[in-house]
């Protein structure tokens, strides 16, 4: 089995990644991983919208496993097989806001208790660390600012990749508010450059 990054928006697929799928005869995929792909699905191949995920680790050997984003950042890369690495939304938030990868500490807050990941977030930030957040449409981008120092930055990161893509910047005071539910949140000291 080979679990593919699609990357986390349209034209963000590697050449790997097109490789992988171009010699696919049979895809699962998430509705959105799936239109990522659909350019290079090759005629013939079957194509299976992913109903059950607990299901994944009994597919046949020769299944291509679409993972939105890359597959080792909250993704499908824990699947047995091969991973194919895709561009994640942790690469293109840090890559518009100019903020080193070094910086990073990722939290993920996605279909969880969100109390842990905003503890872990706050002790990051105030290691000096910057946060990426991976949110669900639940998280509470106000409970995560009050958590942290005032004077502590906050971005709101919604459809990366996307032509609708929005970010937007502020404080933990004055914390910038998701208008969908494709986000996440970065978090600690960095400069505006949204």
């Amino acid at each position: 089995m080979k679990i593919v990054g699609v990357g986390c928006g349209p034209g963000m697929l590697t050449e790997e990644a097109i490789a992988a799928v171009r010699e696919a005869t049979l895809v699962y995929g998430s509705a959105r991983a799936i239109a990522l792909v659909r350019d290079v699905i090759p005629p013939g191949c079957e194509v299976r919208e992913i109903a059950d995920y607990r299901g994944l680790r009994s597919l046949p050997a020769h299944a291509v496993v679409l993972s939105t984003g890359d597959p080792m950042l909250a993704g499908l890369g824990y699947l047995p097989g091969e991973v194919v690495p895709g561009i994640s939304s942790l690469q293109v938030a840090f890559a518009r806001l100019k903020i080193p990868l070094t910086r990073a500490a990722v939290v993920s807050a996605h279909g969880k208790d969100h109390a842990p990941a905003v503890a872990a977030a706050r002790e990051e930030v105030l290691r000096g660390r910057v946060v990426f957040l991976i949110a669900d449409p639940a998280f509470d981008v106000g409970e995560l600012a009050a958590a942290l120092p005032p004077e502590a930055r906050l971005a709101v990161c919604e459809n990366l990749g996307y032509p609708e893509e929005r970010i937007a910047v502020g404080t933990a005071a004055m914390p910038p508010a998701p208008r969908n539910d494709l986000f996440v949140v970065v978090a600690g000291a960095f400069q505006d450059q949204a």
